[in-house]
């Protein structure tokens, strides 16, 4: 029964995505303009220095494909936030949140299911990069899908928070605004710490205390076949927090939807 109702849901997103072919292409466009267009001008100005996980010197364009890989999620993460605020009013999650099966394993599943996506946009980059003659080690594509998948999470659970917050449409940009920005330039995705504490050591700080940053580094060092274990840490301790705090946010009896959506 739980079986089928995750297949279902799975099913369901798959489905969509492959009707929005739209959305994979404006999924790549963002990350492959950065890696084709910005890098090509900051290269010269951004020399990345030997830091783990790398043993040599490397090209602006090989550092940034990790960060590049997480904003492409965290995007993911928030469009999925965007169809959540349509279909709990009058789409198929209102039907499924007011089923007999338990509303935290829906919207687990649901995190699953986008997890999912975001990992086959994800490969799709990697794709385009790898012909682009931008790539790691042909294992690390292996060895970097559990990072992926605990980032999506990660970032779905973010987005599913939210949205527990988001009562029209059109506060969705101004959520985009205000959370994906600052946590994508607010990291390490597209330059290294060090530098940012060169220029301001409160910012530095700031981007310490982002969870994408850790994020970013975890699959950075996996891509590369090493673990980073205070990124795993602190990666799988967030997604843990926003998980929890997502569920409890569409519990009808004391969340932020007891309203909009019968129990």
């Amino acid at each position: 029964m739980y079986w089928t109702c995750f297949v279902g849901v799975l099913k369901r997103e798959l489905l969509r995505f492959w009707q929005q072919r739209s959305r994979l292409i404006s999924a790549l466009v963002r990350p492959l303009l950065w890696l084709v267009v910005f890098a090509a001008g900051f290269r010269a100005a951004l020399g990345v220095a030997i830091i783990p996980p790398y043993e040599t010197y490397i090209t602006y364009e090989v550092y940034i494909i990790p960060g590049l890989a997480g904003v492409i999620m965290l995007f993911n993460g928030m469009q999925s936030s965007l169809s959540m605020v349509y279909d709990r009013e009058m789409g198929s999650m209102k039907v499924l949140l007011t089923s007999p099966m338990p509303r935290p394993f829906l919207l687990v599943s649901k995190l699953l299911a986008g997890a999912c996506i975001s990992l086959l946009q994800v490969y799709a980059f990697f794709a385009i990069a790898w012909l682009l003659e931008v790539e790691a080690e042909p294992i690390g594509y292996l060895l970097v899908i559990p990072a992926l998948l605990l980032t999506a999470l990660l970032l779905g659970a973010l987005g599913l928070l939210l949205s527990s917050f988001i009562k029209q449409l059109e506060n969705f940009a101004g959520v985009m605004n205000f959370v994906v920005f600052p946590m994508f330039f607010l990291s390490s995705a597209l330059y290294p710490l060090w530098k940012m504490r060169e220029s301001s050591e409160w910012l530095y700080w700031i981007c310490q205390f982002n969870p994408f940053t850790h994020a970013v580094e975890l699959i950075r060092f996996a891509l590369y076949g090493q673990f980073n274990g205070q990124a795993a840490l602190i990666t799988g301790v967030c997604t843990l927090i926003f998980t929890s705090l997502a569920i409890w946010g569409y519990d009808p009896k004391r969340g932020m939807v007891k309203r909009k959506v019968g129990g």
